[in-house]
């Protein structure tokens, strides 16, 4: 039987953004405590793989780049993301982080590279190590390279955001227009019951 994939974003879609004050940006965690799941991340996973989806994480991770924080840490934060899951009996099948930043300040991951989105190099990699059919699969993400990234790779994008006119005018100027628009991961999760073929043995 074919894989059938579902590939999300992380930070806003699995996990909630932090506010730093001191910054004054928004941004990814940066400790493993600062990890918290969004409220359908629980529910919409484990849907997903009541449909027959495996279910990977896209994500572009930066943070190592920029010294916010190091690998340990990092490894550390992935890990509290799996615990937290696995209180609620629900999991990821993989995981893809790009590291790299064309501008960070750690010279080891100061590099332009495929991996990053909005280029495709994460999508692909996972569809190579997994078997899955990028055109069958939907790539379910928050932000503007999400959907670039996934048209890109041919996938069917999903984009998770309340309805903003200035977001939407973007998209359309940067050729990155969603198949599909909904306001949180549990909309999204009705869409690909609704644009998922029905294969009868």
């Amino acid at each position: 039987m074919a894989v059938k994939a579902v590939l999300l974003d992380r930070d806003g879609i699995i996990n909630e953004l932090m506010y730093f004050p001191e910054q004054g940006t928004v941004d990814s965690p940066f400790l493993p405590d600062q990890m918290k799941l969004t409220p359908f991340a629980v529910s919409s996973i484990n849907r997903f793989h009541e449909m027959g989806f495996k279910v990977f994480v896209i994500s572009n991770q930066p943070g190592m780049a920029r010294a916010h924080f190091d690998e340990a840490t990092f490894d550390s934060i992935s890990r509290r993301m799996r615990e937290l899951l696995k209180q609620e009996d629900a999991y990821v099948d993989g995981e893809y982080y790009c590291f790299h930043h064309p501008q960070g300040s750690r010279e080891e991951y100061r590099v332009v590279c495929n991996c990053r989105k909005p280029k495709p190099g994460l999508i692909l990699r996972a569809a190579s190590d997994h078997g899955f059919s990028v055109p069958d699969t939907f790539f379910i993400g928050d932000g503007i390279v999400d959907m670039k990234a996934g048209r890109a790779a041919g996938c069917k994008t999903v984009l998770v955001a309340s309805v903003n006119g200035f977001l939407l005018k973007l998209l359309s100027e940067q050729n990155a227009e969603p198949d599909f628009l909904v306001r949180t991961l549990d909309e999204a999760v009705k869409v690909v019951e609704r644009n998922t073929p029905v294969h009868r043995t």
